[in-house]
């Protein structure tokens, strides 16, 4: 019979009598921000600029003075070791001092014109350097530059649907917004106002399946996968030996497109997990971090897939394409590109977070197997994740039954409340360039005397 006293190891009455308890804490410990907010806070619907910004688990949303490498001082002037980092779009640190003086510099001479610069040519070629040789194109968000390459597929492939994974994360494209339900590719629950049959446009099979993956693809009407590297924005799953591989090999013998997004696994190393470990994708999609903090994402085409799109352009009636938008490949974009991908994207950096993140990943796995929790931690690169449930994970089914809400969000808190931040949704600790030993060890020590409390032996 379930447990139902016992939540990922934890006695449910320990975890909500520790919840109160920091809510509390944290509540007490801002009296600046909840005087801000109830003043403040009503022009927005829901009481925030962005409807998930009430998704983070502590009472009310804490307000940002200003951010400098790794940390965060918040209204009340709490001093914050950032490991969330903008849940990656900050990751090279906040404002790193290249882009900053390249937003300064260009601020000067124009934000917008929808023209080209020398700026944006020096950034394709760093580009190019960095991630492979690809034909690229600058959206503003991740989101935007799946939904694109999305067509792309389309258009050269002449097939309607994308093949994506149980799970999966690929920002607010709708045709991601599928999963598995009793075997059967469903539009996901909670959806709002969703009137399209998303199956008309998209199939889903399991992370680490190639069975379910090639049984899809025998079909004949995929034009392309689209998957991350490795499963994030969830409990992260790591892709199994030959999955990636095995991908590329199915994608190539039935006609489709190997569609890799890159947005959250660039904190894989240098050039991001493909170029890492030598996949070869059709089409690359990479966004968050990739101008600095800068709001830019970047898509590119492998030669023949350009190609393959140049004819069917050229064939195509007149009208609008239904891609790009107007601020889009702005010369602030470009100039925070070449920053980023010229100055702070470097071995060096990704050197120093490999490091630091080692650390992290050593000392959490410490601390739950010290306490006896029934938990793991996974590493890519500079991203770190603790899981509330055993390990490894092999798709997105287990990784939504490992995700326990109720016990990450005392965690979160708990964390904060002893000045450490780590993303909301999940578990998910990035290591910057600018972030320290003294930082790491901090992030340790809390995390292992949270556990102390949670898992004491005596009863609750």
């Amino acid at each position: 019979m379930l447990d139902t006293t016992m939540i990922a190891g934890v006695p449910r009455q320990r975890l909500d009598r520790i919840a109160m308890r920091e809510a509390a804490a944290f509540a007490d410990a801002r009296p600046r921000t909840r005087a801000a907010l109830d003043a403040g806070a009503d022009s927005y619907l829901g009481g925030v600029p962005m409807h998930w910004m009430t998704d983070w688990p502590m009472p009310f949303p804490m307000l940002v003075a200003e951010a400098r490498g790794a940390r965060l001082t918040d209204l009340d002037g709490h001093v914050i070791d950032d490991f969330c980092l903008g849940d990656t779009g900050s990751m090279f640190g906040h404002s790193p001092a290249p882009v900053a003086r390249a937003i300064r510099a260009q601020a000067g001479q124009g934000l917008t014109y929808m023209l080209p610069t020398q700026a944006a040519l020096e950034a394709g070629r760093l580009l190019t350097d960095r991630f492979g040789d690809f034909r690229w194109q600058i959206a503003t968000t991740a989101t935007d530059a799946n939904r694109f390459a999305l067509r792309v597929a389309r258009a050269v492939t002449g097939r309607a649907k994308v093949l994506v994974f149980n799970g999966c994360y690929h920002g607010t494209v709708d045709d991601a917004m599928v999963e598995l339900r009793g075997g059967r590719t469903q539009a996901r629950q909670g959806l709002v106002g969703q009137v399209e049959d998303l199956t008309l446009v998209a199939d889903c099979a399991e992370f680490n399946d190639l069975g379910s993956v090639e049984k899809a693809l025998a079909k004949g009407d995929i034009a392309a996968i689209l998957t991350e590297p490795v499963m994030t924005n969830s409990c992260m799953v790591l892709p199994q030996p030959g999955f990636l591989e095995g991908l590329r090999d199915l994608a190539t013998r039935h006609g489709a497109l190997l569609i890799i997004d890159e947005t959250h696994t660039i904190s894989s190393g240098l050039g991001g997990y493909a170029r890492v470990h030598g996949l070869d994708p059709d089409i690359l999609v990479v966004g968050k971090c990739v101008a600095g903090g800068v709001p830019t994402a970047v898509w590119g085409l492998r030669a023949p897939v350009a190609d393959a799109f140049a004819r069917y352009n050229d064939t195509r009636l007149p009208g609008h394409s239904g891609m790009g938008t107007t601020l889009s490949a702005n010369p602030l974009q470009f100039a925070c590109l070449r920053a980023t991908l010229g100055e702070v994207m470097t071995q060096a950096n990704y050197a120093r977070m490999e490091r630091g993140a080692a650390r992290l990943e050593a000392g959490l796995a410490r601390a739950i197997t010290r306490h006896g929790a029934p938990w793991h931690v996974v590493r890519v690169g500079a991203r770190v994740e603790f899981i509330c449930a055993p390990g490894p994970l092999r798709n997105g089914t287990e990784a939504a039954a490992a995700h326990m809400a109720e016990v990450e969000a005392v965690v979160h808190t708990c964390l904060l409340n002893r000045g450490v931040l780590i993303a909301p949704f999940h578990n998910m600790m990035l290591v910057s360039p600018a972030t320290t030993k003294a930082q790491i060890d901090r992030l340790i020590a809390a995390f292992d005397t949270l556990l102390a409390e949670l898992f004491e032996r005596q009863a609750a």
